[in-house]
């Protein structure tokens, strides 16, 4: 029976792939005609390239770079032949067309911020957008709020930039992966065993494989591991563990060649002598979207951090997360609990929101708005005349990582609880938060005392109801009501009614672990010492049997929420943090329903 299972598994596996390589034989026979005339169009692509920058132009109040040229005259790089010009022109325009009839962005919103001197601790960072970076002087990575892991060089790779590419990739992936299940289970099978498909499926060699297409493929690809890496990893399959660890820990940048092709596209011809005294063409940190690079203004000289998205990757999110999720449903290797398909929906619109650096423009304004008159927290300035869809420069700041600095307990207790109150605000009464957990978004200031905020692209509203009822299950979880609690958490949709008696309990100890913090029994002169807390530990000891038992997936909102709230007390726990937690939820949410 067992050996019938698995080869109907591995049948299904492979009838997968086929799905998926059948798609790129059609998208190639389908643009064959589209791929033949491309170099025949030279002067199309110009006259739209000329025509968006204009609109762009206009937007900041600018001359056009590009001057009206005849044919003869354009200087135009050479068209290559895989990638899709018509549909990169199509978008560029239309995408910058629809910024003009929303309001341009401001350039004078803020005066330019004093520089200051390089902190005399030394940081190693002044920006980053992920959880790895690379040291300026050796050109390594190191893993963010990890023990030290071997340091490993950086390498060069070009990120597969069309959907016909990149369905390539995907299903040459599928393929080999589904050969080798193939090869490997006919050897065991004619060795007297039956194998279990997902062993079959997460050999050594498989786990190679996927990993270095994963990390060459970036976008979508990155955005599902960091998701899912999220997750306790006692939870997930050993060799998906391991896969998500070795992507998180790849640290591959664009050729130059690639980048000064993407760059150009969004600022024009000569944007290094138009723009820059200074442009370090080698990354020095690189996300799941882009990578990040130091510069010079050549207008002020200030120093700034230029992020370079990754070809391709915005129009290609849709197309990989439905090649992404096919895969991983057909593997069945994933707890059903995790509800795949709404983390991948989630994932697509976040993915959207990071794609959009003229969102993310917008975020650092509206936070830098919200935090004007707050004097524990600094926002870095954008650079609008330098930054559009797919570029984005900014401010760069001087702080040193929170997690990284020698601070003295006191220092850290300040950053701990203005992070953490931060937090409170934004689910509260900003109803707008920025959701990355990652500890390297916050840098601390010793010369300004200030705690710098970093990467805006995964900030999003949450509605007027949901903030109300998931301030009553905080409450409810504060004054350890447990009936109040399933009631809102039914309010909220994590309940459906009809869940076992064990599955309740589970999610309302959860939710009662999660205000403990703020409970005043718990905070010893109105202060909570989270270096013993077992808030963590006690949350994971309930998702085991959520997972098996959940009947709806959790609230939308919430899967970016808990994200950033967990990243918070981790953060407090890992800095020994003593903070007024109590007196701090009083102030902010207070404990009486609405």
């Amino acid at each position: 029976m067992s050996t019938s299972r698995s080869l109907l598994q591995t049948i299904g596996m492979l009838r997968g792939a086929s799905q998926v390589l059948q798609e790129s034989l059609r998208i190639v026979r389908s643009s064959d005609l589209k791929l033949s005339c491309l170099t025949a169009n030279d002067a199309l692509y110009e006259d739209a390239r000329k025509k968006s920058e204009a609109v762009r132009a206009a937007i900041i109040g600018q001359e056009p770079k590009f001057k009206s040229t005849t044919k003869k005259d354009a200087k135009m790089e050479p068209v290559q032949i895989n990638e899709d010009i018509f549909q990169l022109v199509r978008e560029k325009s239309s995408s910058v067309k629809a910024a003009a009839a929303a309001q341009p962005l401001a350039t004078d919103k803020r005066p330019t911020a004093t520089k200051d001197e390089k902190d005399p601790l030394g940081s190693t960072r002044e920006f980053s957008t992920s959880a790895f970076v690379l040291e300026s002087d050796s050109s390594t990575r190191k893993v963010v709020g990890e023990a030290e892991k071997p340091k490993k060089e950086m390498s060069q790779s070009a990120v597969p930039s069309t959907k016909l590419q990149r369905l390539f990739h995907y299903g040459s992936l599928a393929a080999s992966v589904g050969m080798n299940v193939v090869k490997e289970g006919a050897m065991k099978y004619a060795g007297g065993e039956s194998p279990h498909i997902g062993t079959l499926l997460m050999s050594p060699r498989n786990i190679e494989r996927i990993a270095r297409k994963l990390s060459q493929m970036r976008g979508a690809a990155l955005k599902i591991g960091q998701m899912l890496s999220l997750q306790d990893n006692s939870l997930l399959p050993k060799e998906v563990s391991e896969i998500l660890m070795r992507v998180q820990n790849s640290a591959q940048y664009m050729p130059a060649a690639q980048l000064e092709r993407t760059v150009s596209f969004e600022l024009g011809d000569g944007w290094r002598k138009r723009f820059f005294s200074e442009f370090d063409d080698v990354p020095f940190a690189a996300a799941s979207i882009g990578q990040v690079h130091r510069a010079v203004t050549k207008k002020g000289l200030e120093e700034v951090v230029v992020k370079v998205q990754y070809p391709g990757v915005a129009n290609s999110i849709d197309s990989d997360l439905d090649t992404i999720l096919m895969l991983l449903t057909a593997s069945r290797i994933l707890p059903a609990g995790l509800f795949l398909d709404k983390s991948v929906a989630n994932a697509r619109v976040e993915l959207k929101w990071e794609c959009d650096y003229i969102r993310e423009a917008k975020n650092l304004e509206r936070f830098h708005d919200l935090l004007k008159d707050d004097d524990a927290f600094a926002v870095p300035e954008v650079f609008h005349e330098i930054s559009d869809e797919h570029v984005l420069t900014m401010q760069k700041m001087n702080g040193i990582e929170v997690v990284k600095g020698d601070f003295d307990q006191p220092t850290k207790n300040w950053i701990c609880e203005n992070i953490m109150r931060l937090c409170l605000k934004e689910i509260y009464q900003f109803k707008f938060m920025q959701t990355d957990p990652n500890w390297a978004n916050f840098l601390y200031n010793s010369k300004t005392h200030k705690v710098e905020l970093l990467d805006f692209g995964a900030c999003r509203d949450f509605p007027a109801d949901f903030v109300k009822t998931y301030a009553n299950c905080l409450r409810a979880a504060v004054k350890q009501d447990r009936a109040k609690a399933e009631d809102y958490s039914r309010d909220l949709g994590y309940l459906t009614g009809l869940e076992t008696p064990e599955m309740t309990n589970a999610h309302v100890d959860s939710m009662m672990v999660l205000g403990e913090p703020f409970r005043p029994e718990n905070n010893e002169d109105r202060c909570y010492n989270f270096s013993k807390q077992t808030v963590t530990d006690r949350v994971r000891g309930n998702i085991g049997l959520m997972l098996n038992e959940r009947l709806t997936p959790p609230p939308e909102e919430t899967y970016s929420l808990h994200r950033k709230l967990s990243g918070a007390y981790l953060l407090c726990a890992k800095m020994n943090a003593v903070i007024p937690c109590e007196t701090m939820f009083e102030e902010l949410i207070g404990l009486d329903y609405e």
